[in-house]
């Protein structure tokens, strides 16, 4: 009932961010403790193919990505185009970067971009900064490597999925969804791509074979408060061992979708805390970030949820605000991006140590968001 009532509330008193309105994007808007990517000396910049190990984050305020290494800091950066939000790396070391102009290709071993492939959606507007504004959003590639599948944003309107051929470069289809893809997933046979709509309250499972799509609500506090409503989907994840899906909600709620039946549960999440990004490691552990209270009168502040296969949850107190996360190879560290998509943002990187719960932050890009282990 809290939920609900502060539900009605949010999009009268807040602003921005998972409430529509107005967004604050200048660095002015960062958090009291923000770490400035130029605070510390950069890296220096490693001789030759870029090591295994290193961080690729998405400098959302700016038009790059940057090159982390996890103990130092940021060593180099690479034009992608206006915006970049999301991105994944494929086994053969292609970066594939959403962007406001489109999906832009990195060679992460030799950190150079190799193309930008532009978009078919139309009513994007021009390439800008901000939550809302036009352009990729969610990426994800398929288990074959053959295809990376992109949330599109159109201000206003319902969203896209497009698929960019990874061989030709190209745009080879695209399917309508949800508002505001947030997120993007594959199935494991990659036969279905999940596009999680943010201001649609839902998942639109898309078909890869024929691009058919079907609609999926996925609302545990209803869609009351609609456009402004801070309670609706965000990030997912697919498990390993059924092909669930799994969208946290809130520090509270744990929402288990079954895509090809459209049935759900609600699992009891324990950091009370407003969430955004989520990954899940090999053995079936689910990591989700906590961006703060909604309400901070009874709310919990910025998080990192470790939770177990068996629901068993570890809460990690974090610095400020935070977007998403990776997991080191080893699946010791996760490495938590300060970008977040609202105000209070910081340019750096919380690493967390996964056994002790020790934290450090380390300075890098420029409001970082979507990061990927190289």
């Amino acid at each position: 009932m809290r939920r609900t009532a502060w539900a009605a509330a949010a999009g009268v008193v807040l602003i921005a961010g998972c409430s529509a309105g107005a967004e604050v994007n200048s660095p002015a808007s960062q958090g009291p403790s923000a770490a400035p990517a130029t605070s510390a000396e950069p890296a220096p910049a490693p001789s030759g193919r870029t090591p295994t190990g290193t961080l690729l984050v998405a400098d959302f305020a700016a038009a790059t990505v940057t090159f982390v290494d996890p103990d130092r800091g940021a060593f180099d950066s690479v034009d992608v185009g206006t915006a970049p939000y999301g991105l994944v790396v494929g086994d053969d070391g292609r970066a594939w970067v959403a962007t406001a102009e489109g999906v832009a290709v990195v060679d992460t071993a030799r950190r150079t971009r190799i193309a930008r492939v532009p978009y078919w959606t139309d009513g994007l507007g021009e390439p800008t900064h901000g939550e809302y504004r036009g352009g990729g959003m969610g990426i994800a590639l398929a288990p074959d490597g053959r295809h990376v599948y992109v949330g599109v944003n159109r201000p206003g309107g319902n969203g896209a999925v497009e698929v960019v051929d990874t061989r030709s470069l190209e745009v080879t289809g695209v399917a309508d969804v949800g508002r505001r893809p947030f997120d993007v997933d594959v199935s494991r046979d990659g036969r279905e791509v999940y596009a999680t709509g943010h201001d649609s309250f839902d998942v639109t499972v898309v078909e890869t074979d024929g691009l058919g799509t079907r609609r999926i609500e996925v609302a545990p506090y209803g869609t009351q408060g609609g456009l402004g409503s801070w309670l609706k989907p965000h990030y997912a994840v697919v498990r390993h061992s059924d092909g669930r899906l799994l969208l946290p909600f809130e520090g509270e709620r744990l929402v288990v979708l079954d895509p090809e039946s459209g049935t759900s549960r609600v699992e009891r999440m324990t950091a009370d805390t407003h969430q955004h990004g989520a990954t899940i490691t090999g053995d079936g552990t689910l990591l989700a970030v906590g961006t703060g209270p909604i309400d901070p009168t009874s709310d919990e502040g910025p998080s990192l949820t470790v939770r177990a296969p068996d629901g068993r949850e570890r809460i990690v107190p974090l610095d400020g605000a935070h977007e998403d996360v990776a997991v080191s190879r080893d699946g010791r560290t996760a490495y938590v991006t300060g970008g977040f998509t609202r105000d209070g943002y910081w340019n750096g990187i919380t690493v967390v140590d996964l056994e002790s719960g020790d934290t450090r932050r380390l300075p890098a890009g420029v409001r970082p968001l979507g990061i990927a282990v190289l």
